[in-house]
């Protein structure tokens, strides 16, 4: 019986396998649905599938850098326990090494490229998740490329709980760069300067302001005078330029990268799990501490 797309399609939906998995069990049961889902289980592939709802928000960020080009990406488990397994740990290794050669433009687009290993990204990690026994997800990732005269800055915290990686140009000082990626790791910042900022938040951080200041009872040809300087402490709070360096607080970031004759262009940073579930771990305080020794 011939083995159709559609099919395919339909015992990946029902077992979670990778595609050339579930074509190849298909062709070895004449295309029978039930064999089919029998030969995936026996071959212990289909366990992916009974962890396909559990939620997946521990993990780790992990940053690869080789040459000019340099990836960051976040690989969530079920636990901690397993992101610190040493099977998870190669995984995150070759997906790292993978998105940084084929360069891949989305997460859905590297899940069917081919490894080195000569099953696809998909096949890869589903073949991990039967042996470990969780849930495993490549949630995100991002390859940056940096010119000759700049510098990567990489930075992992407590293993990778947070990850940043951050391009300065116009030095190749790898310490200045780290430097700054650290401080993104503390004060996460939103943005690079205040440029990046939209129109529409800006107003919308505005109107918030007047509203406040109008609640506390200020006179109104005061108020947007208040509202302009507290403006400006916002864009202290969400752009890395601006705000006070944690090595040195009577110094911005902006005035450090300059004094080394450089420019932040490109700054990524994850966090493991955030936006999944709320955590309580305070990771700024423990990056400051430790950036402050």
């Amino acid at each position: 019986m011939a083995v159709t797309a559609q099919m395919v399609k339909e015992l990946r939906e029902k077992t979670g396998a990778g595609m050339m998995d579930c074509k190849k069990a298909l062709t070895e049961t004449d295309g029978n649905m039930e064999k089919a889902i029998d030969y995936l289980r026996e071959k212990g592939i289909a366990k992916a599938a009974k962890k396909a709802d559990r939620i997946a928000a521990e993990g780790t960020t992990y940053i690869f850098v080789q040459g000019n080009d340099g990836v960051i990406l976040e690989v969530n488990s079920e636990t901690d326990f397993v992101a610190k397994n040493e099977g998870f740990q190669n995984l995150v290794k070759e997906l790292a090494a993978h998105l940084l050669n084929k360069k891949p433009a989305t997460v859905e687009e590297a899940l069917e490229q081919q490894m080195d290993n000569g099953t696809t990204v998909e096949d890869t990690i589903n073949a991990a998740i039967a042996k470990i026994g969780e849930k495993i997800t490549l949630r995100r990732f991002e390859v940056l490329t940096k010119p000759e005269n700049a510098a990567f800055g990489e930075y992992l915290h407590m293993g990778g709980r947070i990850g940043v990686l951050a391009v300065l140009e116009g030095t190749t000082d790898q310490s200045v760069a780290k430097d700054v990626a650290m401080h993104a790791a503390a004060l996460n910042p939103k943005y690079i300067s205040r440029d990046q900022v939209s129109a529409q938040e800006v107003e919308h951080e505005r109107e918030v302001l007047t509203q406040q200041a109008l609640n506390e009872g200020k006179p109104e040809n005061i108020v947007a005078k208040m509202v302009e300087g507290r403006l400006s402490k916002y864009f202290e709070e969400i752009c890395i330029v601006d705000q006070a360096f944690v090595k040195n607080p009577d110094q911005k970031v902006g005035q450090f990268v300059k004094s080394h004759g450089a420019t932040i262009t490109n700054l990524v940073r994850y966090e493991v799990g955030e936006g999944i579930e709320k955590r309580q771990d305070n990771f700024a305080e423990e990056v400051m501490s430790q950036v402050k020794k």
